[in-house]
Order: structure tokens, then C-alpha cells, then sequence
């Protein structure tokens, strides 16, 4: 497991139990007066979904069925969850809705496995009030995305996670995806963040999977290295990356966990061959309709409605026919005897 620096969180006035750590494992914190600090390590590794935010038809809210699909991917064996996200529809839904969906998918969760949730605000000041009501909300850790909409430059984006980082006592993975936000963490920039403790993970989503090598070779290890584009999942795996970041483990929960236990056992030949069947439905990962994609992808496995918020909307025509081809290609195909061979 990768070495991190000792995260340090700030406890409440009252009493109250923090989940910490990929194991689920418990720990009570005592309220006293003030602010006191306590320190403890952290544990991300495999595969964390990067869960889909469920609506009904008109758009609202389905708080009950983002729930049913967390037990699903629980249940498969994924090691931790990412609330919204990307995938999760972060910048479609209003702040008070993201609290909300946090609250439940907390609920729903208990101490199984660690959930964190992602910060995608315009602003560092609403950034920072985003990670202060995550953390009363009972998230384990904040996924921070620079800032939305401006492309701040390098000074500016070090400035805006540093200020995050300080914002509440939770651990923070920095999610870099210059293709789709625009600005690109780059490893000289972390290492100048290494003095921040708070930030102890790294989703690389740069596209480049040479960043895996680049981080190692200038931070050691000091951060957890995620993988965060479906398609360089096991280039990332055999590279160094100790977890995954997925969206289409959202509709193939039980494949992605297969394709990452092989890995990590060193069953390359195995693994490739599942990446090879996988690797077309991968792809949709990479695309501006992803979460459409996603979506429809779980639809079609029995796991979800297809329904997005707009300014997204359902997909039809041929793009619809085009990506149900793939999925159901996929399950006409999919390795089952493989994953009861993987949990053995």
C-alpha cells in the first residue's frame, strides 16, 4: 500500500463515529470543546465506482433507486464509491440535491465501504463550503475537480486545491482531467502540492498513461494512484496504479471486478483477455456522452433507467442503436465462468 502523509480531520463538539478507510473499520472520535485534531491513516485501493445519480422521468430526484444500485455494486465487491462525479452528475444538480444524494448514499452504505464525493464548484469559496457540509454529511473524503468553467493556470489551480484541502479535516483525491475540464495537474504541480497532507490520492485522467510512470518517478510514492479512464485500466494497473476510478462498473459490476482481481494477482494472460472483451464497452468511457452512454448501458443490463438531466438528454437515433450494439455484443459474450474462476 502506498505511504501517505497522516491525514488529520477536525472532530465535532459532539460525539460522533467516522468511517475511515477502504476496510470500513470504525473509529470514535470523543467531542470536547473546541477543535481538536486527530490523525488517522487512510486506505484507498481498488475498485471504486464512480456511482450514477438515478432520476425518474420528469427529472427529479430518484433517491430510492440511486440506493438500490449502490447495494448492487456493493454487493459485486467494489472496494469504495465516488458519489457524484462526472458519471454522478455533479454540475447538473443543484447544491442542496447534492447534499441530499450524499446523505443517502451515506445512509445507505453504513461502514461497508468508504464513500467519497466529488467537489465540482465554479468557485473555491463554494468549493470549500462544499467540502465543510460533505464532511457533517458523513462523506469519508472529498474528489476535488478545479474549478468549473474558468481555466485557471497552474498557480491558480495549486492555490484553489491548497485552499480546498484547508476547507475540512477530510482526505482529498485530486482528479485530473485536462481533456474534459481543461486543466491539466501535471506532476511538477504535485509536486509542489506534497506538502499538502490532506491531499493523499490522484485519479489520473489525463489520457496519458505515461503519467502513472512520470508521478512515480517524481513524488515517489507519497500519493495513491488511481486509474480514471476505463479504457487504460489495466496499462495503469501494471504501471503502479492501486485503484480504479470506473463509470461502466456502474452496468458490469461483477466483469470489472473480475478484470481488476486478475490484475492485481498477476494473472496477466487472464486479465488481458477479459480487457480485450471489455475494452469496446471501456471506450464509452471516453466519450462527452459518457454518462448517456453509462446510462444506457445499465438500462439495458437491468440496473437502472437511462434517464439523464438536461442540458443532457436520452439518446436516439442511430448513436442509441450504435452503443446498444456494444452493450449487447458484451452480454452475449461476457466471461462468467472467468469470474467465478477470479473468486476462487
Amino acid at each position: 500500500m502506498c505511504k501517505v502523509g497522516r491525514i488529520l480531520f477536525r472532530s465535532n463538539r459532539e460525539r460522533r463515529i467516522r468511517r475511515v478507510g477502504g476496510n470500513g473499520d470504525l473509529r470514535r472520535q470523543s467531542g470536547v470543546s473546541g477543535k481538536r485534531q486527530v490523525q488517522t491513516p487512510t486506505n484507498w485501493k481498488g475498485v471504486f465506482p464512480a456511482a450514477t445519480t438515478h432520476f425518474t422521468d420528469d427529472q427529479r430526484l430518484d433517491i430510492e433507486a440511486t440506493a438500490r444500485h449502490l447495494e448492487v455494486l456493493i454487493r459485486a465487491g467494489v472496494h469504495g464509491l465516488i458519489m457524484l462525479g462526472t458519471v454522478g452528475e455533479n454540475c447538473s444538480l443543484e447544491y442542496a440535491e447534492k447534499l441530499e444524494v450524499l446523505r443517502a448514499a451515506v445512509q445507505t452504505v453504513g461502514s461497508r465501504v468508504t464513500v467519497l464525493v466529488g467537489v465540482a464548484e465554479c468557485t473555491t469559496a463554494l468549493a470549500c463550503r462544499f467540502a465543510g457540509d460533505a464532511e457533517q454529511a458523513g462523506a469519508d473524503g472529498l474528489m476535488v475537480l478545479p474549478a468549473m468553467v474558468y481555466k485557471s493556470d497552474p498557480r491558480e489551480t495549486i492555490a484553489h486545491y491548497r485552499t480546498v484541502a484547508r476547507a475540512s479535516g477530510l482526505p482529498i483525491m485530486c482528479y485530473n482531467n485536462p481533456p474534459a475540464y481543461g486543466v491539466d495537474i501535471t506532476p511538477e504541480m504535485f509536486v509542489q502540492l506534497a506538502d499538502e497532507e490532506r491531499i493523499v490520492a490522484i485519479k489520473e485522467s489525463s489520457d496519458n498513461v505515461r503519467r502513472i510512470t512520470d508521478l512515480i518517478n517524481r513524488v515517489g510514492d507519497r500519493y495513491i494512484l488511481f486509474s480514471g479512464v476505463d479504457d487504460l485500466a489495466l496499462e495503469s494497473v501494471l504501471l503502479g496504479a492501486v485503484g480504479w476510478v470506473s463509470g461502466l462498473v456502474n452496468a458490469f459490476p461483477e466483469e470489472s471486478l473480475l478484470l481488476w482481481n486478475l490484475a492485481i494477482s498477476g494473472r496477466y494472460q487472464e486479465a488481458l483477455e477479459v480487457y480485450r472483451w471489455f475494452t469496446p464497452l471501456l471506450h464509452l468511457d471516453t466519450h462527452v456522452k459518457l454518462v448517456q452512454y453509462i446510462k444506457l448501458a445499465m438500462a439495458e443490463c437491468g440496473l437502472g433507467s437511462e434517464m439523464v438531466r438536461a442540458p443532457r438528454l436520452p439518446l436516439e437515433g442511430g448513436e442509441r442503436e450504435a452503443v446498444l450494439g456494444i452493450v449487447q455484443r458484451a452480454r452475449d459474450t461476457r466471461p462468467h465462468s472467468a469470474a467465478v474462476r477470479a473468486r476462487g
